[in-house]
């Protein structure tokens, strides 16, 4: 198949594009549209790792340089909670995602997001199977989480940027913000 990636990040896509070339056959695209990643100086960085991680896997990515924090905060505010901003937050990647790859002629869309451990992937699954029939495509979902210590050995041994939260305003503080962290 050929598959649109949506990527959110250099070194999430290690294990995932590994999985989809080598042990699929598939012929992966990515694409970075990540409106919800701040500060500016922290999308650049990210842009930065995603090139080099390109470059030398030999992919290619096509990168929205947009910086969305206007779009993203519109979205948020209100809805700061983990639980619901992160369900925007995805809609807000992954519509324009499969809206993409169904324009383009690809034969099914996926995102890395399915490689993280912290993403909700039973709403990942079940808003990418929507969007898939929306825009009559296919939504290739895997659990690429079971990749996560070779994907985190990949980027390393790559020398790739690795960010130390999801990628929003709210996923920074409550990284570094105690107070602010997620019950459990």
């Amino acid at each position: 198949m050929n598959i649109l990636l949506h990527i959110c990040c250099g070194p999430c896509a290690a294990y995932p594009l590994d999985f989809l070339r080598l042990r699929g056959g598939h012929e992966v695209t990515g694409w970075f549209h990540n409106p919800n990643i701040h500060p500016y100086k922290e999308f650049q960085r990210r842009v930065a790792a995603l090139e080099d991680f390109a470059r030398q896997k030999d992919f290619r990515v096509d990168i929205d340089r947009r910086y969305g924090l206007r779009d993203f905060l519109r979205q948020t505010v209100f809805h700061e909670d983990r639980a619901e901003r992160c369900g925007l937050c995805y809609e807000m990647r992954l519509l324009p995602a499969a809206r993409r790859a169904a324009e383009q002629g690809f034969d099914a869309f996926t995102s890395t997001l399915l490689y993280s451990k912290h993403q909700n992937h039973a709403l990942l699954q079940r808003m990418g199977e929507a969007l898939a029939a929306q825009f009559g495509i296919r939504f290739f979902y895997h659990d690429f989480r079971e990749g996560w210590q070779q994907g985190i050995d990949a980027s390393i041994a790559m020398n790739l940027y690795r960010q130390p939260y999801c990628g929003c305003i709210y996923s920074e503080q409550e990284r570094y913000d105690k107070a602010c962290r997620p019950r459990r």
